[in-house]
């Protein structure tokens, strides 16, 4: 919504925090976070929704953050990786990542890491293939940093079995 003063402030609850900002309400989540809040870790890509580097949690879901318009959040709880709690699923993903140093230019890995946070914090426990299917379909990675990506992900699921 706008004002004849311009935008008007817009309730967003980010990692647990009540915040205001004043921003189109057409605006990309993904602008509001970096630009209005300085939440660098989600990490701007293709813009169209198509390699995954901009994913963040939106009640407790992946979602690309570049499509996605600030009014369709209002209200919602967005959990980016700037905000990992200690113990929560993006800090538990995070951890095994940096466990087998599974990023190389560090672009698509934040995104990489909260898709999986969302699937292993879900409701029923995936498993491999179908988590790297989700991958597949949502996330692109160039930097070949796959192989620790994979290791990762084997470590983070056993730990989670156990």
């Amino acid at each position: 919504m706008t004002t004849r003063d311009g935008p008007a402030p817009i309730q967003l609850i980010v990692n647990g925090q009540s915040r205001s900002v004043e921003a189109d309400r057409d605006a990309p989540l993904l602008s509001v976070l970096r630009d209005d809040l300085g939440l660098l870790g989600t990490r701007t890509g293709c813009l169209e929704g198509r390699c995954g580097s901009c994913t963040v949690h939106v009640d407790g879901r992946a979602v690309q953050t570049c499509t996605t318009p600030l009014w369709s959040v209002t209200g919602r709880k967005i959990d980016t990786i700037d905000g990992a709690a200690p113990g929560s699923a993006i800090a538990r993903v995070r951890d095994a990542f940096l466990h087998e140093q599974a990023a190389q230019c560090g672009y698509c890995v934040n995104g990489i890491i909260m898709t999986i946070a969302s699937l292993i914090a879900g409701p029923a426990a995936p498993d491999r293939g179908h988590i790297l299917t989700v991958l597949d379909e949502r996330h692109l990675c160039r930097c070949g940093a796959h192989p620790r990506m994979l290791r990762a992900l084997d470590r983070l699921l056993a730990e989670t079995a156990a």
